[in-house]
């Protein structure tokens, strides 16, 4: 297996850590891949994980010893735990299981893969491995949730066959997957210093005190790209709709409800930004107005007046002084031609679209695809975790951005 358009070597201290299931295969390969990048690769293993592959392998394809205990008497002070997580710049987890998942969403440090977990200060990444149905498990998804919001990154998992012979998402990401995205995370800085505005989730529109139109945003791209970009070196504005999601720290937060909510904290902050993200899911109709007591059941049909709400998108980028202005189009059909439509119409400087009303990707969802259109130029990013997506996404808005400032 080869890695593709790898531009330059990484050259990081990279910090391994391998815990029990059958994917620790797959692991070789990666410190394999990892070592051709020119990184400085470091291996530890839970106890588990040695039933699976002998940690003399990791030896030899790392060139370093692998670390297998908490405690290590051979260390100067016996705290190589700590000296490992000062060492490194990135911590990979992979494979993360379930049960390390959880240990370290509850902040536990039994063995030496959660102490490091805790003492690290360097980016963590977590490539989980596991059954389908532990995967779907609302508790992992809790603990899942959770480690986002405290800035841990996933990649994957994979969804196909499982070696206990079912099928779904479980499947530990590729090496070759694994080493795309540390070498986007080792761009850090392209959008350093820079003045992002992001808008994320769905509007309410009341019709009453009670009842209100929606749609079925999670809110999960936005916060997503919020992410990446503070990991780009971005100054992060985000303005958000009503999610059941944890909001990145080191941003602004500015949280509204409805249409003309959103209209006026994006144009109040869209001239202060250089980039502005329309990654929210506002409204095109809103009740003309709002009934002030609930509205009873009288008549088997009611008829409800609506009126166009606000266009944010065309308004942004009609600023006299307009940020780099990025779009995403929800799509059923004709995905392509409703997108550059789009990007013509609003004249905006991006639109990224994506298909919605299908099997996978899109609302509700912890994956999504992507095609981006601009002048003249197009990107398809295919299936994969919304968190991953967001940084290369985030990567291609700064180059854009960059080139049309000459930076």
């Amino acid at each position: 297996m080869t890695v593709k358009n790898l531009e330059t070597p990484i050259k990081k201290h990279v910090l391994l850590a391998i815990c029990g299931g059958i994917a620790a295969y797959k692991s070789a390969e990666l410190v394999r891949l990892l070592r051709k990048q020119g990184c400085d690769v470091r291996v530890v293993m839970t106890h588990s994980a040695r039933e699976f592959v002998s940690p003399l392998t990791f030896q030899a394809l790392s060139g370093n010893p692998v670390h297998t205990e908490l405690l290590d008497i051979d260390e100067e002070n016996a705290m190589g735990h700590i000296n490992l997580a000062r060492w490194a710049d990135v911590v990979i987890i992979a494979p993360a299981t379930a049960n390390t998942i959880a240990k370290c969403a509850h902040g536990l440090a039994d063995d030496l893969v959660s102490t490091l977990f805790l003492a690290a200060t360097c980016p963590i990444f977590m490539t989980p491995a596991m059954n389908q149905a532990m995967w779907n498990k609302t508790i992992t998804q809790d603990n899942i949730r959770k480690l986002e919001s405290y800035g841990i990154s996933f990649i994957g998992p994979n969804a196909g066959d499982q070696a206990c012979g079912e099928t779904g998402y479980g499947r530990m990401a590729e090496p070759a997957e694994i080493c795309r995205h540390l070498l986007a995370e080792s761009k850090t800085g392209v959008l350093q210093g820079v003045k992002v505005l992001i808008s994320a989730g769905p509007t309410r529109e009341y019709i009453d005190p009670v009842r209100y139109i929606t749609n079925r945003s999670s809110g999960k791209m936005g916060y997503a790209l919020a992410r990446a970009a503070l990991q780009a070196g971005a100054n992060v504005t985000l303005v958000s709709g009503s999610v059941n999601l944890a909001a990145p720290t080191n941003l602004e937060l500015v949280q509204i409800e409805t249409a003309a909510q959103m209209y006026t904290a994006v144009l109040s902050h869209a001239g202060n930004n250089d980039i502005y993200i329309g990654a929210a899911a506002v409204a095109d109709y809103s009740p003309v107005a709002m009934e002030t007591a609930k509205i009873k059941k009288h008549t088997e049909q009611t008829s409800l007046i609506l009126h166009q709400t606000k266009d944010i998108l065309a308004e942004v980028a009609r600023l006299p002084n307009a940020p780099f202005t990025v779009g995403f189009a929800a799509e059923t059909n004709d995905l392509h031609a409703y997108a550059q439509e789009k990007l013509r119409k609003k004249n905006v400087d991006m639109i990224a679209a994506n298909w919605v009303g299908q099997e996978q990707g899109g609302f509700d969802s912890e994956q999504n695809a992507l095609e981006v259109f601009w002048d003249n130029g197009h990107a398809s990013f295919a299936m994969m975790d919304k968190n991953p997506l967001a940084k290369l996404l985030i990567n291609l808005i700064a180059t854009r951005f960059n080139e049309k400032n000459r930076i």
